[in-house]
């Protein structure tokens, strides 16, 4: 069998979602191989090793999220609060819509395996890259280096507050979406800037 084989490789990537969808983070390599009908050395031959499989769940479904994201900070004409509001509500959909997945990946294959966590803090970190880009390029923010860290900033808020909230479901999902969208929007605000700056002056 080759390692190379798109569809091969993607109806074991269907056969590894549906495992960690079913039995959750914990998953293991062994489940996936029979889910698939192959054994766990076949399964890895396709994707080189555990860290490849890693890498390969990542890659669908990091970016696919990144894809769901981008159209909210992007909508041109949607004002500041409501693109912000667009986006964070999509990636509380995603996460909440998928935290099997989104355990697995974040804290399971990130916790075990240096080379995916290296990778997923490059995929997460482009995204920060690309939302301080489109803060400059419409002078929401005029400083393209504060530009860029809030955009890491606000990427890095938002994904450790949908973690949290993941484990907090007693906390009721407007609360946590308002709570980002009110920073988000205070951190852009011209006047909270020129305060700031004012601040350190002193």
């Amino acid at each position: 069998m080759s390692g190379r084989d798109p569809d091969r490789r993607r109806s074991l990537l269907d056969a590894a979602d549906r495992v960690i969808l079913r039995e959750g983070p914990e998953a293991s390599m062994a489940a996936i191989a029979r889910e698939a009908g192959i054994t766990k050395p076949i399964l890895y031959r396709h994707f080189g090793d555990k860290s490849g499989l890693y890498q390969a769940l990542a890659d669908r479904h990091v970016r696919t999220v990144i894809g769901r994201l981008r159209p909210g900070f992007t909508e041109p004409g949607a004002g500041l609060r409501g693109r912000a509001r667009a986006t964070v509500a999509a990636y509380l959909d995603l996460i909440s819509a998928n935290r099997n997945l989104y355990r697995f990946l974040f804290h399971r294959a990130s916790g075990e395996d240096t080379r995916i966590r290296s990778h997923m803090s490059s995929l997460v970190r482009s995204l920060g890259e690309e939302l301080g880009a489109v803060l400059a390029a419409e002078q929401a923010v005029a400083d393209p280096v504060r530009a860029q860290v809030l955009g890491h900033a606000f990427v890095g808020m938002v994904q450790s507050t949908g973690d949290w909230w993941l484990d907090h479901p007693e906390v009721d999902r407007a609360e946590v979406e308002q709570g980002l969208v009110d920073a988000i929007v205070a951190a852009v605000s011209p006047r909270n800037g020129r305060a700031s700056r004012a601040a350190g002056r002193c």
